[in-house]
């Protein structure tokens, strides 16, 4: 993004739900197009998102730092290849000052519904304080990673001592010495559970599915590197470039050959757990691929202490003081952690949105989420998702930056041409899922059955994008007037 804003004739009022990456990214984009009536509605009190939120201990990126920032805003100097969460959401904070967009947001409000209003073709917002802000543009941010996803577990309401979600991290209950117990061992837990057993007299892991955990490499960058990255931004670019070259051409999980490496070097990892039996319970049944593939340096590590212990039996209930598993033993705990993760298939239907005609938006996703580009859905003019539904693979800001720019110019015919609204026609989204699914069903690794976040109740795949990132920028980048119906004003 580059050059002076630009000066639109027809000012819009556009109502950004989320001021997360998605939601930044879209308001800076609109800002340099002219449109300047806007709103960021965000639930929490800062900018951030999943970064602002997620503060466990150990919480860090999962892709490497350099396509963890903007492509037309880089940050050169990442302290490591996979940047720790203050590190991200400092980088936030910073992009939401320069492009002057925090006296565009209003925090702690959440949006309760979300309503079109036909005669006025606009939409009516009611936030959770009861207040309403009408706007003509809706853009959906909230993204995957916003409800938080509670285990149904009988008697969990009645545990007695502290607990909490690890995506609401409680840093006002010290773990020193305490007994904990923590539900979950996927993306959260292999990160924190390292770090607390350093602190808590024990932890009792509970796993459901095991899960494949890449080493990676994570040396923090020297003073002359970080020297080098700030006084010559190419040499970052440099780096940039190679690492999405990577991302890139891994995405589809259509190499046996790498998938087979990716295994052998995990388990040549794992080779470290000292207990036979321990590193049966943690050796995944699942090829590498079927579900979020993870990273850390220390999770293996952390099992050859006496104060950790992986429970694979079933959970059973909880108690007063305790989790039952299957087989009768009650393990009695203190703090209870939940690292179950996020409602990661409902996207905006978290929210009551009715489009054209009164239709709620669960009821047009009975059968799973979906919409066209993953960006706007049938029957709900004028709003546009970003990472929505299957458009999660590779690095999410690199996606984001997609659907921004593919969202801003149906946005720009809406003022450019006089449009009242804009709305995908239904038989083009039909043809576009149909086609991405498709493409789910050639994934072979996410056919196999491992539990995976990746499937709605019906059994659809409503996260991934099967291919490149690249075939995703070059899909978007079209103005795509054929695939829309539309009204005058």
């Amino acid at each position: 993004m580059s050059g002076s804003p630009k000066k639109n004739a027809r000012n819009l009022r556009i109502a950004i739900v989320g001021a997360g990456p998605g939601g930044l990214c879209m308001a800076s984009r609109l800002k340099h197009a002219g449109y300047d009536d806007l709103i960021l509605i965000e639930r929490a009190d800062g900018v951030g998102g999943t970064w602002y939120h997620n503060r466990y201990p150990g919480c860090a990126c999962d892709i490497p730092s350099h396509l963890s920032s903007f492509s037309f805003e880089p940050k050169l100097d990442w302290t490591r290849p996979y940047a720790p969460q203050p590190e991200i959401r400092t980088y936030m904070e910073n992009f939401a000052q320069k492009y002057d967009l925090m006296r565009h947001c209003r925090f702690g409000s959440g949006v309760k519904s979300a309503v079109w209003d036909e005669e006025q073709s606009r939409w009516r917002l009611t936030l959770d304080s009861g207040e309403t802000v009408d706007a003509e543009v809706v853009v959906s941010a909230v993204g995957m990673f916003n409800g938080l996803n509670w285990p149904q577990i009988p008697g969990l309401d009645s545990f007695a001592g502290t607990s909490f979600h690890s995506a609401r991290w409680n840093w006002d209950h010290d773990l020193t010495g305490k007994t904990v117990g923590v539900v979950g061992s996927a993306a959260s837990a292999v990160q924190f559970v390292p770090e607390i057993v350093k602190q808590a007299k024990q932890v009792y892991l509970y796993q459901r599915t095991a899960n494949w955990v890449m080493p990676k490499l994570d040396d923090p960058f020297t003073d002359e590197q970080l020297a080098q990255f700030r006084d010559d931004p190419s040499v970052s670019k440099a780096v940039r470039d190679q690492i999405f070259e990577g991302v890139d051409g891994g995405m589809t999980f259509s190499d046996p050959v790498a998938l087979a490496e990716f295994e052998r070097v995990i388990l040549e990892a794992m080779d470290v757990v000292e207990d036979i039996e321990v590193r049966a319970k943690l050796r995944p049944q699942h090829p590498f691929g079927c579900k979020r593939p993870l990273l850390s340096n220390y999770y293996y590590k952390a099992f050859n202490r006496a104060n950790l212990e992986l429970v694979t039996d079933t959970i059973e209930r909880i108690t007063e003081g305790g989790i039952v598993t299957a087989d009768g033993k009650e393990r009695r705990v203190d703090t209870l952690i939940i690292a179950t993760g996020f409602a990661t298939t409902k996207y905006l239907s978290a929210i009551d949105v009715r489009g054209r005609g009164g239709q709620r938006i669960e009821d047009a996703w009975s059968d799973g989420a979906q919409a066209y580009m993953g960006i706007t859905t049938a029957g709900f003019p004028n709003l546009f998702m970003l990472y929505g539904p299957n458009t999660n693979n590779g690095s999410i800001l690199t996606m984001i930056e997609s659907q921004v720019n593919y969202a801003l110019r149906q946005i720009e015919r809406i003022t450019d041409e006089g449009l009242a609204w804009i709305d995908v026609r239904p038989e083009s989204m039909e043809r576009y899922n149909v086609e991405v699914q498709q493409g789910i069903a050639g994934v072979k690794v996410w056919q196999a059955n491992c539990n995976g976040y990746y499937r709605s109740p019906s059994g659809r795949v409503v996260t991934q994008w099967p291919y490149s990132m690249s075939e995703f920028e070059q899909r978007t980048s079209k103005l795509d007037a054929d695939a829309y119906e539309v009204a005058s004003v």
